[in-house]
């Protein structure tokens, strides 16, 4: 009888992300919003270590933390993405582009995540 081999993480483990450019992260949240289950993750931001930090949290087997710093506090609290090309800006309010998808911008007073700047 053969053995299976199982890979298991720890319930606790956390991954960080730290992506180059934030339209990364977007793409991720657009190819999440294209599946079959149309999971959305939604996007924070918190300030740490004196910075503002864009984040999302997702993950099945652990936690995985996606994350890009910002040179300053987003003042525009939604996010337009094109659907068809991808290309995003900061809004004030949800729009009525039926090709964009409107993502808002959490604000976070703390968490309890550990960025590795």
């Amino acid at each position: 009888m053969r053995q299976k081999h199982q890979v298991s993480l720890p319930s606790h483990s956390v991954v960080y992300l730290k992506h180059k450019n934030l339209g990364d992260i977007l793409k991720v949240i657009l190819t999440a919003a294209n599946s079959p289950l149309r999971l959305i993750p939604m996007l924070y931001h918190i300030k740490y270590s004196n910075k503002d930090i864009l984040f999302t949290v997702s993950g099945a087997l652990g936690t995985i933390i996606r994350y890009q710093e910002l040179d300053k506090n987003p003042t525009k609290k939604w996010i337009e993405l094109k659907r068809l090309t991808g290309e995003y800006s900061f809004v004030y309010k949800i729009g009525d582009d039926a090709k964009s998808l409107y993502i808002p911008i959490l604000e976070l007073e703390k968490s309890s995540f550990d960025f590795p700047l």
